[in-house]
């Protein structure tokens, strides 16, 4: 990978369109492989026309997204810039495809299940680097980065229990949901993307401004903010590599064309440490697939758990002989948390990093606590590493907060 990305960056550097050209599929040369750094004279033959058969299965699951690019190709210098970004950090690009294997093919499958373009599967790799516990300075999370405002327009739940911003199913169906709503309010997708990133109010008035001054209305004529100018160029950009990895002299991980996870119900009171064990997968993994989950017990009412294609028949068979692990507990008005700790064996360290509280005198009336019934805690405990809702014990202090002494001013006599 890192053989080809000098070469490209100064051809790109001596002709900004040439490069973009160099990295379009529809410029490239079928079955074109660069072992070492080479020039490639583009205009001594006329650019090859790319045919898919799609009549045959996909070899990978990337192989499928590449049939199914159905967007306008973006040829710009931004999108020659983005390339060249991506390819001079290649363990970077690498991560980055390697952790969008866990979601690919369920977001493919939304995707072509509504008719929409596949290239779409790649904008969590511009959003979020395909990290569902991603939160961005606007507070936006998920692979998807909603912020808290849109969540709840489209749905998504946010509680002291789960953050549906992050639920792998329920954020992709609202994100295909908003894509599809700003495409046909402009009717072009490159608008629509800049609408996902900036706001369709906004992008609608830049269309307007231009539209005033008879100037023309699409995407790289429009005066926009500097990270909603990349955007769209960095999805191009990905779509590129990923339509023609051997161009550019890389080689993507194999991600199999099948269905990687399914949803079961699981019921109330047992943890997801619990549910790891049953399925015999480290907890880091069924985190991954359950980002959502704000604690690490299952909340009250059957619940939606992601798990592996092929650990759900384990799970499900010894969830059958599994009764609740954990309960609620409603403190009374004159109970302690160091009292109710002990109560349930816990220490007071436990009982707060379990309840996603930094303070036994922080508790507001009402609050209800998760305690154990029969429940392994310290299983429990590796997971407030894993949930960023979860203190971790260097956050938690057991000390009352020191009170400021009032300030007295002494009344001068006139």
């Amino acid at each position: 990978m890192t053989g080809f990305a000098p070469l490209f960056l100064v051809l790109a550097l001596l002709s900004p369109a040439l490069g973009a050209q160099a990295l379009s599929p529809a410029a490239a040369g079928q079955g074109m492989t660069l072992p070492q750094p080479q020039v490639v004279d583009l205009t001594e033959e006329e650019d090859p026309i790319i045919t898919v058969d799609l009549t045959h299965q996909a070899a990978d699951l990337w192989d499928r997204i590449r049939r199914g690019y159905a967007m306008p190709d973006l040829d710009t210098d931004e999108v020659a810039a983005q390339q060249i970004r991506y390819l001079s950090h290649p363990n970077a690009l690498r991560s980055l495809f390697e952790r969008s294997y866990r979601y690919l093919y369920h977001i493919v499958d939304a995707l072509e299940r509504r008719g929409l373009p596949t290239e779409l599967a790649l904008l969590p790799m511009v959003e979020s680097g395909f990290n569902p516990m991603a939160l961005s300075r606007s507070h936006a999370a998920g692979l998807w980065q909603f912020i808290p405002s849109t969540g709840r327009y489209f749905n998504l739940h946010q509680n002291e229990w789960v953050d549906e911003r992050r639920d792998i199913v329920a954020s992709t169906e609202a994100a295909l949901d908003y894509l599809e709503r700003i495409y046909d309010m402009h009717g072009d997708w490159h608008l629509a993307l800049a609408s996902y990133n900036w706001g369709e109010g906004a992008v609608l008035r830049a269309r307007k401004k231009n539209e005033a001054a008879g100037l023309p209305t699409e995407l790289p004529y429009l005066t926009l903010p500097d990270e909603t100018r990349r955007y769209v160029p960095k999805l191009q950009a990905l779509k590129n590599i990923i339509g023609r990895p051997e161009l550019f002299n890389i080689e993507l991980p194999h991600v199999p064309n099948r269905l990687y996870f399914e949803s079961v119900e699981s019921p109330p009171g047992i943890d997801l440490a619990m549910a790891a064990s049953f399925a015999q997968l480290p907890l880091e993994e069924l985190v991954a697939l359950n980002p959502a989950f704000r604690r690490p017990v299952i909340p009250e009412g059957r619940q939606r758990l992601i798990l592996p294609a092929d650990r759900v028949g384990m799970f499900q068979s010894k969830l059958a002989g599994a009764g609740p692990r954990w309960q609620t507990y409603r403190p009374g008005s004159a109970e302690s948390m160091e009292s109710i700790a002990s109560k349930f064996g816990l220490t007071l360290t436990e009982l707060l990093q379990v309840n996603g509280l930094t303070s036994p005198f922080n508790l507001k009336p009402g609050t209800v606590l998760l305690v154990p019934a029969g429940a392994d805690v310290q299983s429990v405990m590796p997971l407030t590493e894993l949930i960023p809702d979860l203190p971790s014990a260097k956050e938690i202090t057991t000390q009352p907060p020191t009170r400021k002494k009032a300030r007295r001013t002494k009344k001068r006599s006139r």
